[in-house]
């Protein structure tokens, strides 16, 4: 198998220069995600070379952040689902695992501290407009469609549905 050469510097800022100019849209049009807030962080170190903090509105969950980070090979992006279940943790990761067959290009998964994540990672050589519209719309249904399964299991003391907007 031939070896892959990594993407140059130049390649890496041509695509965070993309994903600042579809932040920037996102923002100046009010966008059809919801983006309410956007932040880039540049990291500098020998995994990542870009972070952006996004959050959008959401229907079910008031916010839902998502995180893209740049890395030498791929867009790795991830949102906040919910925090580590507090009861019924087996039923919650049961609901959890059945619906990543469902999903497309992301998956849920837990964190250091068993708060549950949706993650997911492209190659960075395929980030465009399109590419974005989709991570963040997935975000935001995927996010929107399972909450409020997962928090009523996992936190039924504290969680109630919201009843659906019009």
């Amino acid at each position: 198998m031939p070896l892959v050469d990594l993407p140059g510097d130049e390649q890496l800022a041509a695509v965070a220069a993309r994903i600042d100019t579809w932040v920037e849209r996102e923002r100046s049009l009010g966008g059809t995600f919801g983006l309410v807030a956007a932040e880039r962080q540049e990291v500098g170190d020998r995994t990542a070379s870009h972070r952006w903090y996004l959050r959008f509105r959401g229907d079910e969950k008031d916010y839902i952040t998502v995180w893209l980070t740049l890395r030498q090979r791929t867009l790795h992006h991830e949102a906040q689902f919910m925090p580590a279940p507090e009861e019924h943790r087996e039923e919650v990761l049961r609901y959890l695992m059945r619906r990543n067959a469902e999903l497309f290009g992301m998956a849920f998964c837990l964190g250091p501290e068993d708060a549950v994540y949706l993650v997911g990672r492209v190659p960075a050589g395929l980030v465009d407009d399109e590419e974005l519209d989709r991570i963040a719309g997935s975000s935001i249904v995927y996010v929107d469609d399972h909450y409020p399964t997962a928090m009523a299991l996992g936190h039924p003391a504290v969680y109630r549905r919201r009843p659906r907007r019009r």
